[in-house]
């Protein structure tokens, strides 16, 4: 069995490299790329289909990498390793998993014991495992009458982009109300008009407020807009 590990940092690569050989005694070989593109070049080349992967690193992110790879191998089992919990995250992989992939999110904080059962688990067993503190943060979007719908996440990274309501509607074949109803519950959904509540005399612009909520309760992130920014360049490419 091989293995390759993606992490840009050197340390932590040196630290997890460790780990894994404790946790693994059958491997037979470690391959270490220092980002998202090594790992996707090597993850081709050699034909590994066990990855520990980062997800937050300098060039070209765990996100990106992964949706390649799985694309390339839908059967790779990825057990992603990070200092983030974001529910900008843990979209971003629901939205490119294979439904036949296994996979993994644990948090560089958890115990080698906690890291040892995950590994084992997710890249040899084929089980998918969610660190106990991402798990919280998925039950509660789970509950939360606040959790923005797929619909209407899809729409708010298309006007974090820039798009008018009119060109939202167009990509995603939406007639031109249900935009405006998606983005009316956004709206609720995310508190923009509260401060308008308090000074009548200063409206607020409600696209601007809905990004700006969203970027600090983490909903979205600098790698969901890269990768939504590239999607939005295709689709403008193939109009």
């Amino acid at each position: 069995m091989k293995i390759l590990l993606v992490e840009d940092d050197k340390m932590h690569a040196d630290f997890l490299k460790e780990i894994v050989e404790n946790a693994l005694p059958e491997l037979k070989e470690i391959l270490i790329a220092r980002d998202g593109k090594e790992a996707e070049v090597l993850a081709q080349q050699s034909g590994t289909t066990a990855i520990v992967m980062d997800l937050r690193m300098k060039e070209h992110n765990g996100i990106d990498a992964a949706r390649t790879i799985w694309a390339r191998r839908p059967d790779t089992r990825i057990l992603f390793w990070s200092n983030y919990s974001d529910e900008a995250y843990l979209r971003g992989i629901a939205q490119i998993v294979p439904n036949q992939a296994a996979y993994g999110y644990v948090l560089k904080t958890a115990s080698q014991e906690r890291m040892h059962l995950a590994l084992r688990s997710v890249l040899i067993e084929g089980q998918i495992v969610v660190d106990r503190e991402v798990h919280q943060i998925q039950n509660q979007q789970m509950r939360s009458r606040n959790t923005l719908t797929e619909f209407e996440y899809i729409i708010l990274l298309d006007i974090a982009l820039g798009l008018p309501d009119k060109a939202i509607a167009t990509r995603r074949k939406l007639s031109l109300r249900t935009v405006q109803n998606r983005l009316l519950s956004l709206y609720s959904k995310l508190d923009v008009e509260a401060l308008d509540q308090n000074h009548q005399d200063i409206v607020l612009n409600k696209r601007a407020r809905a990004v700006s909520s969203a970027i600090a309760r983490k909903i979205i992130n600098r790698e969901g807009l890269a990768a939504a920014d590239k999607e939005l360049r295709t689709w403008l490419t193939q109009r």
